[in-house]
């Protein structure tokens, strides 16, 4: 088997120590000394595209730029890498949201990817004008769903649900390809929507056991409805020569944290309803009590799986950090287990883009987990010189 890479891009800025964001965090609250420009992002994605990636997540939430005007932006910087585009059912209509990406299909065929956030903080949700509850928001999310569904499909759409009505819904020029719909949620009623909606299921970084089970609920709840869905998991990584020079950068950005940023960090994080920023949280929930989040190496929660990240970061908040060959071991035991996809992102995204690219991704290929995006092979011969020797 092999897998996808995909890399995330930091709209709300960038650093080389951990920008907060993500859940839990208010508007104009994250970004780094880096300033996320599309010059930046266009850096960023163009390193991910030479070395193989599918596709670079864009983030949605009042804390980061919008994810939508970003990607058509970003579009014409590359030829081939696709945008993985966070959105929220509910805060625009599902007609508009499958003519936004009809369009986005039509012009950049194939290079659209959509990842369906239903929010997990209900104050981010008031600020944006919904005040439906967690519960709620996934009913809406499944009505939602099953319109751009089936205006994808070229159908004409009369829909009245309990949260989404629609009269004679129709797209000019459906898309073709329709775009893959990736899909997270930890939480007993995310179950059925991403069973019945989602092409890719997302997890956050857990250990590879909480990993397997999310993935065999998800298979159960897919089971039901006769479909199958493959599996992306979110995660940081530190890559470096060797497996020292990596725990040393982790410790250098946890080094750069003090008591007080933590503190508010988590005070911001334990407001989410999230299920799973829950369980990021209690990751490292001892270290916090007992006083040892400081040492990186208290942090290891899983062999190279490190929860510092998630100390004032919302959202994805652990990392594989290792050798190239330790970060290759873990992605292959995550393979193993039914990992599909894997998103990465490091600080600063750029640089850690190239220590993985060029440390991580030539093992994957070697250990042919990995094959997009391979250099081709030279020509047998020299132009203007002959038969090579």
């Amino acid at each position: 088997m092999t897998v996808k890479l995909h890399w995330f891009l930091p709209t709300y800025g960038d650093s080389r120590n951990i920008v907060g964001g993500g859940h839990g965090t208010p508007a104009g609250a994250a970004g780094g000394d880096r300033e996320a420009s599309i010059d930046y992002l266009a850096s960023i994605v163009r390193a991910a595209e030479q070395f193989g990636f599918t596709g670079a997540l864009i983030p949605t939430g009042a804390w980061c730029e919008d994810a939508f005007i970003t990607a058509a932006l970003l579009a014409r910087e590359t030829s081939s890498l696709a945008f993985l585009v966070a959105f929220r059912p509910g805060l625009v209509s599902p007609t508009l949201s499958a003519q936004m990406a009809a369009t986005f299909a039509k012009h950049a065929p194939g290079r659209i990817l959509l990842n369906v956030v239903v929010g997990g903080e209900a104050h981010e949700q008031r600020a944006f004008g919904d005040h439906l509850d967690k519960d709620a928001r996934y009913q809406r999310c499944d009505e939602f769903l099953e319109v751009v569904r089936r205006l994808w499909a070229g159908e004409t759409v009369t829909y009245k649900g309990e949260y989404i009505d629609v009269e004679e819904a129709n797209l000019a020029a459906p898309p073709n390809p329709v775009p893959p719909l990736y899909f997270g949620g930890s939480s007993q009623a995310a179950g059925p929507v991403a069973a019945r909606h989602s092409d890719v299921y997302l997890t956050w970084g857990e250990p590879p056991a909480a990993v397997t089970q999310k993935i065999q609920w998800i298979r159960q709840e897919a089971e039901k409805y006769g479909r199958t869905v493959r599996f992306g998991i979110r995660l940081h990584t530190i890559s470096r020569d060797d497996s020292a020079a990596a725990w040393e950068q982790a410790d250098r950005l946890v080094a750069a944290l003090d008591e007080e940023t933590v503190r508010k960090a988590q005070e911001g994080l334990a407001r989410s309803q999230s299920e799973g920023q829950r369980r990021m949280l209690a990751l490292h929930e001892a270290n916090r009590a007992n006083g040892t989040w400081s040492d990186a190496r208290a942090l290891e929660i899983a062999p190279n799986l490190w929860s510092g990240v998630g100390l004032v970061r919302g959202g994805a908040g652990t990392a594989l950090v290792g050798s190239h060959t330790e970060v290759a071991d873990r992605i292959a035991e995550y393979a193993d287990i039914g990992i599909d996809e894997f998103i990465f992102s490091g600080y600063p995204h750029l640089e850690e883009l190239f220590w993985f690219g060029e440390g991580v991704v030539p093992i994957l290929r070697e250990r042919g987990l990995f094959n997009a995006g391979a250099p081709e092979e030279p020509s047998v011969s020299i132009p203007f010189v002959g038969a090579s020797r």
